[in-house]
């Protein structure tokens, strides 16, 4: 994770920034740091990166990479204003211990578009993440990668309209009209028991979620998710990072995995 401490919206790269609104500093850190101690109270380790002046939206550390099981993808972002995060998130790699790293030729941004299952690594494409960037992950991380298409720009990235529950039993939850037909299908046929969000629980971002396989951490906005989940035996933890939506995400976004 990666305080919000110089977050502010200054430019617009998708449908929820608006850099008329202005941006309350402090109650974004307050929101930030619920999260984070909310994940320690759960028992889960949580490293920071240092954020750095000039990048507002290295609070959004899962766009930073994507590992699985120690091998790390880094970053290659679409936009200029977010390049220099890249090599951020590459420094912190290097330095803690992380030996197979792999620097991207395409553009990918992380946990952004790409989702672990068990099974799989969900791919999402049509905003930011390059087609190409599809075979790169499977190089790099060995799994069958499955490309989806994404044809809502409110649901720019993977994680804004897909979230995995439980990565050992390939469960997710997820908002079909963000998806083309095709792709649809592909997740019918995949996950045919995934719980499906209604759109004022998208809207509300209430799939940017971080799940360990109990607890579902989610926008507490997404009120229509929490008896759904609760009866496919999991616990909702409702949070609020209001301050955080001004930018385009959640949860999730303020979360990279560092699966071992």
């Amino acid at each position: 994770m990666c305080s919000p401490a110089h977050f502010k919206v200054t430019y617009s790269i998708n449908p929820w920034m608006d850099p008329a609104k202005p941006v309350d500093v402090p109650l974004a850190i307050a929101q930030w740091e619920d999260l984070r101690d909310r994940y320690r109270s759960l028992g889960h380790t949580v490293e920071e990166l240092t954020p750095r002046p000039g990048l507002p939206d290295m609070v959004f550390a899962a766009n930073g990479a994507t590992v699985v099981g120690g091998r790390v993808l880094g970053a290659r972002f679409a936009y200029r204003e977010r390049e220099p995060e890249a090599e951020a998130h590459l420094e912190w790699f290097r330095t803690h211990g992380f030996t197979e790293i792999h620097e991207p030729t395409h553009i990918n941004e992380g946990e952004g578009d790409f989702a672990v299952t068990a099974s799989y690594v969900l791919a999402g494409r049509g905003f930011r993440a390059s087609p190409l960037s599809h075979g790169e992950a499977q190089e790099c991380f060995g799994r069958p990668v499955i490309g989806l298409d994404l044809i809502d720009p409110r649901y720019y990235h993977l994680d804004t309209a897909l979230a995995v529950l439980d990565d050992a039993a390939d469960d997710v939850m997820y908002y079909p009209p963000a998806f083309s037909p095709g792709s649809r299908a592909v997740l019918r046929r995949l996950f045919p028991d995934a719980v499906i969000a209604e759109e004022p629980d998208a809207v509300a971002l209430g799939l940017n979620a971080v799940s360990d396989g109990l607890h579902v951490l989610l926008p507490q906005a997404a009120l229509g998710l929490f008896e759904p989940l609760r009866e496919r035996g999991f616990e909702p933890i409702g949070m609020d990072l209001s301050e955080l939506l001004k930018g385009g995400g959640s949860v999730k976004c303020c979360t990279q995995e560092l699966r071992s």
